[in-house]
């Protein structure tokens, strides 16, 4: 079968052509160029665009095999405030593509047999078929051999071949990538999805962003904080009923909360049952707690079809920052290794609005749609999905305890298809953990130290009311969803005070 490029064909096969020379010019011994440096002191073999699978394959730091390759794509589940998702895990439902590695460097993808010439035409093309709206994949970066990324491959043949390089030769990105980060820089820029400071990116994201300095990127919605580091309520935050709505309306602020509807009030009765683990309230609770800015995690759990119950088991926390899209695809696929081998179903996700309503918006609303379609699939069977918002700082709350409400999306009616979905409340029942988990409070740690340091990162020592320090108001919210069994209480504590110094 012939080899397949992705949508644009043109760039890649001259990138392939290119990459052939190279090869061509190594392995021919009487060529007189060969080996020689290009201007500038750079070998030819030595450039990015020279380190193809091939040269990896010859060098024996990888060999040929079925399935040796494999890609994971998934997109953050709420892209428009972490910014709301395109696709997300739920969408694509962890999907993985598993590839042959031949033994001249190609890559034969299993599920078609379809043969891709490189990284990055593969990475493009099953990017594509998971979220259609994205230009490119970035192969190296994407692509995994035995589980390991292929950029560390590469990074392996650097210190092998070019131990004394100075950093800026050893880049991990392979030419034709950049201009694919660049691309999607630009277009999350236009759409306000990134924002211009985020703390925590992984050394290699510094570094693209660096590179593309020049790009203008934009602040999350609402990021505005008051004393305290609390956010500043603007009027648009404020709920609306679903029935003033009417039909949808581009000029409508998408961010516009929106009351939530009992079934009980249509004459309906709620289509599921739902049971949360408190260990599961605990850790989205503590991660909401954590930070000014709003935060993302997925719901781990079971569906069984007879009792038509939903049991959410498990929350996994995104660690990941706003326009850290290198960081969150690897968090995205632990996340599904997790749920893998705990057996456990992706069931839903949650976010925060630290300092408003656990009301959903319109666009909350919109992707929680979407999610429910997705994941229903094409059988046309049931399997809901739940979302879960929590306001842990929200003026309005009674007491410490965060507001954690859990929503569900009814479509608009048949005759009225360009109204809004209608958000649903949803009825569940709490089951109290009898311990902590080592998962729960590990991640926990995680959590502590993903944020340290942070600019949005709470103060922990500042006063939050009358008196009571904001790690006094988070350690109040959990007390109701921590377990009885006081083993784990040194643990907390522990947590607890690296908390306060990390603030």
């Amino acid at each position: 079968m012939a080899a397949l490029d992705a949508d644009s064909p043109g760039a890649e096969e001259c990138l392939e052509e290119d990459e052939e020379e190279l090869e061509t010019s190594m392995e021919d011994p009487e060529n007189e160029s060969a080996g020689k440096p290009a201007p500038g002191g750079r070998s030819c073999i030595l450039t990015r665009r020279g380190i193809t699978l091939r040269v990896l394959l010859k060098d024996g730091l990888i060999e040929p095999g079925e399935g040796v390759l494999s890609i994971y794509y998934l997109v953050p589940p709420h892209a428009v405030v972490l910014t709301e998702p395109a696709a997300s895990l739920l969408l694509s439902q962890g999907k993985k593509f598993l590839g042959d590695l031949l033994p001249d460097g190609k890559i034969t993808w299993q599920e078609t047999g379809q043969v891709f010439n490189s990284p990055s035409a593969w990475a493009t093309y099953c990017k594509k078929l998971v979220n259609p709206a994205k230009k490119s994949g970035c192969g190296w970066a994407s692509v995994r051999y035995k589980g390991q990324k292929l950029d560390q491959c590469k990074a392996a043949w650097l210190k092998k071949h070019q131990p004394n390089a100075p950093a800026a030769e050893e880049s991990l990105v392979s030419e034709g990538e950049e201009e694919e980060l660049a691309e999607e820089d630009e277009d999350e820029a236009r759409e306000g999805k990134i924002a211009t400071s985020e703390p925590g990116l992984g050394k290699k994201l510094e570094e693209k962003i660096r590179k593309h300095q020049s790009k203008n990127l934009v602040e999350p919605h609402n990021t505005d904080n008051g004393p305290h580091g609390k956010r500043l309520e603007s009027k648009n935050r404020t709920p609306v009923r679903y029935c003033t709505l009417g039909s949808r309306d581009s000029a409508r602020n998408p961010h516009t909360l929106v009351e939530v509807t009992s079934f009980a009030a249509i004459n309906k009765f709620q289509p599921f049952n739902v049971a949360i683990s408190s260990n599961v309230l605990l850790l989205l609770d503590f991660h909401s707690h954590l930070t000014r800015s709003e935060v993302v995690g997925y719901l781990g759990g079971r569906w069984d079809t007879s009792s038509q119950v939903l049991t959410v088991l498990r929350a996994f926390p995104c660690r990941t920052r706003l326009g850290d899209t290198e960081s969150a695809a690897t968090v995205e696929e632990e996340i599904c290794q997790n749920l893998f081998m705990r057996g456990l179903a992706l069931v839903g996700w949650y976010h925060s609005h630290p300092f408003s309503h656990a009301l959903p918006s319109l666009q909350d609303i919109d992707a929680q749609m979407d999610y429910q379609l997705k994941l229903q699939g094409s059988n046309n069977r049931f399997q809901p999905c739940l979302a879960l918002i929590c306001a842990p700082y929200y003026h309005g709350n009674q007491g410490v305890e965060s507001k954690i409400s859990p929503f569900w999306v009814m479509p608009p009616p048949e005759q009225r298809p360009n109204d809004y979905g209608i958000p649903m409340e949803v009825e569940v029942t709490y089951v109290q953990d009898g311990f902590l988990t080592n998962d729960v409070l590990h991640e926990m740690m995680l959590l502590v130290e993903f944020y340290k340091g942070a600019p949005d990162l709470v103060k922990f020592q500042d006063i939050w009311s009358q008196e009571k320090t904001y790690l006094d108001k988070l350690k109040g919210s959990l007390a109701s969803r921590t377990p009885k069994d006081q083993g784990f209480a040194h643990v907390l504590e522990q947590i607890y005070s690296l908390l306060k110094h990390s603030s």
